[in-house]
């Protein structure tokens, strides 16, 4: 308590003190002879949460609320009524809305035989996130006690059993944190994140943290190095500025390193392992600060961002660029000013040291846009599952930030595309949207959108009504939720027995090639209806997409046509090694000694067969001479393939064989056999592939309808 009071009073006065006093006292007494399943007394976590909530430099009444916020959920006799008339009516009303959000965790965590069902199905998850929206909308401050509870309770997960521990680290991952970052208070963020990381791939958590410990004393003698060179040169210019190294966490790590494996980039090419952080005092310093970066090192094409003329939506201002800096190194720097800096350390948290006295902020009302965004959409979304999947993807991807032909500035999640901005600017001109162009040129529908494009939609003077193929979540025609929600809607208004007809239609095009299995009767019970009329409805509609059929089909134990096979031929990307920052490579087992799942393995690369895999005894091994040729690999995660045998019929040309199976070797499926017979002018190509199940078959499907020529793609039955 006396470390919560010091760190309060740096920014409150001591009168206004009494009340977090007032407030521990009560708890303490509350929740005396309570202990937590770590062995702590429980007091310790209402007051840890208080702690963290001072350290954003929250107001007395959120404190209070904080130090309060479990005592009417786990004392008994102790009423929210108690409470307002001790406290007084806006710390009560803080303390109801944290309660109210844990018994609803609590309804969501509570599951069959102890099992979590998964999110899609999880209608108590919905059920929490709407009350943490409404407690938003009612006063912010109670979501960020709820953020500050979250970072004490995973800094204490060991306690719980291991799938508690998973569970939550999982919804902290998917849910909390990246409220967090939409809140713009990176403390909590980049905590939440690297916690449910400790958790969730411990593996990884401890490759990363080796390979940053084994590298910190050159990253920090480097980083110091450039620092000192920037501080020198700002200080010449006359731009008082202080400068400093920015550390990286090993969440955002992880990411990168898989990002840049995926590009066969090395670890050594991560752009920002090397950061720099230069706080100035005015908005001009900013811009003069960064003429003098600039013309002291070269700028990377590409790498340069204006978050100060255009703000994110979580409050964020900064400017971005990267340099190549002594030795070429390619250097992060961040330039903003100490109140800019003040915000994006904590977000909106930082709002309420400058409220008081405030009747209103108009500016914090106009960039919490988002949240009235996201309240709108969630009483138009009326299923758990559509509700969740919006929850975490219209609002927690990151934003690209477009125009209208009139200058109107739009934000959209990363990945939207230009039918998606359509349903953006009105409904009607997404029903009647024929095309786009994207900076004067004509675009596809499935175009996605970058930062600055100004996109202009072509209309029909009739409404058509969207295609159903818009919701073919492999086209990729749409990927914000809110769109497909009003496609789906268009479509739930159209008659019954028109939405049964395109159903079956849909049905036998896509579903019946995928499994013999399963009747429709199975289907519409697997799918939870009466009948198979209302599950072709439904289908039909685009309430159920054929996607969300082929996960379940993938979730039951459906017996495959064919032994799986869990180890592949050994001379693909698919067999089970994985080569260190490089991603998949051709990789064979070496003859010499046959190394098998378990053992001590390195890498050999050859100079014409890729790398050869060889136990770190072997004779050859041991006695190279060549070892720059070594290279570290190590077992990968062992999949189930299934074989499954693919007919292709296809109008016949030159290149069709070619354009198939490279398609099908893009998707990463491996080619057991190819035969191909023409008859006249028409091709039939039959392809035996290792699938990892029904979901991947299906997009392979969708994928080669799209090759030009083809005609019809089935799944053989014999």
């Amino acid at each position: 308590m006396d470390a919560l009071l010091a760190k309060a009073k740096e920014y409150i006065p001591e009168d206004r003190l009494e009340v977090v006093k007032d407030a521990y006292d009560f708890a303490k007494k509350a929740h005396d002879g309570q202990v937590r399943r770590s062995g702590e007394p429980f007091i310790e976590h209402p007051l840890e949460t208080a702690r963290f909530l001072a350290e954003l430099r929250l107001d007395p009444n959120t404190l209070a609320a904080a130090l309060l916020h479990d005592v009417v959920e786990d004392c008994d006799g102790i009423e929210i009524e108690d409470i307002k008339q001790r406290f007084g009516e806006e710390i009560a009303i803080l303390v109801d809305g944290v309660t109210k959000l844990t018994k609803s965790e609590a309804m969501a965590e509570a599951r069959v035989d102890g099992q979590r069902l998964h999110p899609e199905d999880d209608l108590s998850q919905a059920a929490s996130i709407r009350k943490m929206l409404v407690s938003m909308a009612e006063d912010i401050r109670v979501v960020l006690i709820k953020l500050s509870d979250r970072v004490h309770n995973m800094r204490t997960l060991q306690a719980l059993p291991e799938d508690r521990r998973l569970a939550i680290a999982q919804e902290t991952l998917d849910i909390y944190a990246p409220l967090a970052h939409r809140l713009g208070i990176w403390e909590i963020k980049w905590l939440l994140e690297d916690l449910s990381f400790q958790y969730l791939d411990a593996s990884a958590y401890r490759d990363v943290s080796k390979l940053i410990s084994s590298t910190r004393k050159d990253r920090e003698e480097y980083t110091e190095r450039v620092r000192g060179i920037l501080q020198a040169e700002l200080e010449n210019a006359g731009i008082a500025a202080e400068v400093t190294g920015r550390p990286k966490h090993l969440y955002s790590i992880h990411k990168k390193i898989k990002k840049y494996a995926e590009q066969n980039m090395g670890v050594d090419e991560i752009y920002d392992l090397f950061a720099l952080r230069v706080l100035v005092n005015e908005v001009n310093d900013c811009y003069a600060a960064l003429g003098v970066v600039h013309s002291k090192w070269r700028p990377l094409p590409g790498q340069f961002d204006d978050y100060i003329a255009n703000p994110k939506d979580n409050l964020y201002q900064s400017l971005h660029t990267t340099v190549l800096c002594v030795d070429a190194h390619p250097v992060e720097v961040q330039i903003r000013t100490h109140d800019m800096h003040r915000v994006s350390e904590y977000g909106v948290a930082a709002h309420w040291l400058y409220k008081e006295g405030v009747n209103s902020d108009v500016a914090f009302e106009e960039k919490m846009t988002w949240l009235r965004q996201l309240l709108e959409w969630q009483r138009e979304v009326s299923g758990a599952e559509e509700f969740v999947e919006s929850f975490k993807t219209d609002i927690f991807q990151n934003q690209v930030f477009v125009y209208t032909p009139a200058g109107e500035l739009k934000e959209l999640p990363t990945g939207a595309t230009s039918l998606d901005f359509a349903y953006r600017i009105h409904t009607d001109i997404g029903h009647r949207c024929i095309g786009a162009k994207v900076n004067g040129k004509l675009v596809p529908l499935t175009y996605q959108l970058q930062n600055g494009d100004t996109v202009e939609i072509m209309t029909s003077k009739t409404v058509r009504g969207p295609s159903m193929d818009w919701l073919n979540a492999n086209l990729g025609y749409v990927n914000t939720s809110s769109a497909r929600a009003k496609i789906r809607q268009w479509h739930n208004r159209q008659e019954r027995r028109t939405n049964i007809q395109s159903g079956r239609e849909i049905f036998q095009r896509q579903l019946r090639r995928l499994t013999k299995t399963i009747e429709d009767e199975g289907l519409a019970k697997l799918m939870k209806l009466d009948s198979v009329d209302d599950f072709m409805a439904e289908l039909g509609s685009g309430s159920i997409t054929v996607s969300q059929v082929v996960n379940k089909l993938s979730s039951q134990e459906v017996k495959p046509e064919f032994e799986p096979q869990t180890s592949v031929p050994t001379s693909g990307p698919a067999s089970g090694i994985e080569v260190l920052g490089v991603g998949d490579l051709l990789t064979r087992m070496g003859h010499c000694c046959t190394p098998i799942q378990g053992d001590d393995i390195i890498g050999y690369v050859t100079r014409a067969r890729g790398v050869t895999v060889h136990r770190k005894s072997c004779p050859n091994i041991v006695h190279e001479t060549e070892t720059e040729r070594l290279i570290p690999v190590n077992w990968g995660k062992t999949k189930t393939f299934y074989p499954v045998r693919i007919s292709v019929e296809a109008l016949d040309r030159v290149g069709l064989l070619r354009d198939i199976t490279s398609l099908v070797s893009e998707e990463h499926v491996n080619i057991a056999s190819c035969v191909s017979e023409e008859s006249e002018d028409v091709s039939l190509i039959s392809l035996t592939v290792y699938v990892t199940g029904i979901d991947q078959l299906d997009r392979l499907f969708s994928k080669l309808e799209g090759v030009r020529g083809v005609i019809g793609v089935s799944r053989a039955r014999s």
